[in-house]
């Protein structure tokens, strides 16, 4: 039985989002075994910023909506969007205000390694419709 088109995005999304969470943790332990301690976590907390508001727009828009229409799904997207902004900007100014001592370069290292990450789910969308395509030109 093939997988629907639904099935195999959700499973693409959790694949980026665990993606993103190891690769803050690899970059973390060598961020701790190289500089220390402060360096470690601050890689940890930039991977962390970035993860969690990719989180919630990931939910945002994989939650059944009572308007299963492509409007209902734009809003979604744009206050999805909309939200995660404001969370990665909150948890910005949260870890700045909050969290002494800080090391600003592997916090932002970690947040970009991170978000690069997402970029992974785009090939791996395209190489899965790139099969996708081909099984149909075999099968017909």
């Amino acid at each position: 039985m093939d997988e629907t088109a639904g099935q195999r995005g959700s499973f693409i999304v959790a694949r980026v989002l665990a993606s993103q969470i190891g690769i803050g943790v690899v970059l973390a332990a060598l961020f701790w075994g190289t500089y220390g301690r402060v360096a470690g976590y601050s890689a940890l907390l930039g991977s962390l910023i970035c993860v969690i508001p990719n989180a919630f727009l990931a939910l945002r828009l994989a939650v059944p909506r009572r308007d299963p229409g492509a409007r209902a799904l734009i809003r979604a997207a744009y206050i999805g969007e909309a939200g995660k902004l404001a969370l990665t900007v909150l948890m910005f100014g949260i870890v700045f205000v909050a969290v002494r001592p800080l090391a600003a370069p592997p916090l932002f290292a970690g947040f970009i390694a991170a978000q690069l990450v997402t970029f992974a789910g785009f090939l791996m969308r395209d190489a899965g419709q790139q099969e996708q395509e081909k099984s149909k030109q075999h099968g017909e």
